[in-house]
């Protein structure tokens, strides 16, 4: 699978999503509790189906609570597409498995 050539750092969740569209990354995938779904297709990917390439968090500017995380992803069969996902007061109810999919940690060297 494909991952995104250079980490930049974004000011806005606007010009990421810009620049990950330039990147290929055109589709938009929604949560499901022990899965993703592609808007577009209705398309259905489990756990085991995607992986995350890389992932941003944005901070609300008046609220933090008002916060959101956006993933890259790449399916198995080559889809790309981003989440946005607000996390905290506002994030969905999801399995324990995904919530471990989505919980990745950044290496850093």
């Amino acid at each position: 699978m494909g991952e995104i050539v250079m980490r930049k750092d974004f000011s806005s969740m606007v010009e990421l999503l810009r620049y990950l569209k330039s990147e290929g990354y055109t589709e938009n995938f929604n949560l499901r509790e022990n899965c993703i779904v592609c808007s577009g297709r209705e398309e259905y990917l489990p756990l085991d189906q995607f992986k995350i390439v890389d992932f941003f968090r944005f901070e609300g500017e008046s609220n933090p609570d008002d916060s959101s995380i956006v993933y890259a992803i790449e399916s198995k069969d080559g889809l790309k597409g981003v989440l946005v996902n607000a996390y905290g007061t506002y994030s969905d109810p999801l399995s324990d498995l995904m919530v471990e999919k989505l919980s990745i940690k950044r290496n850093i060297s």
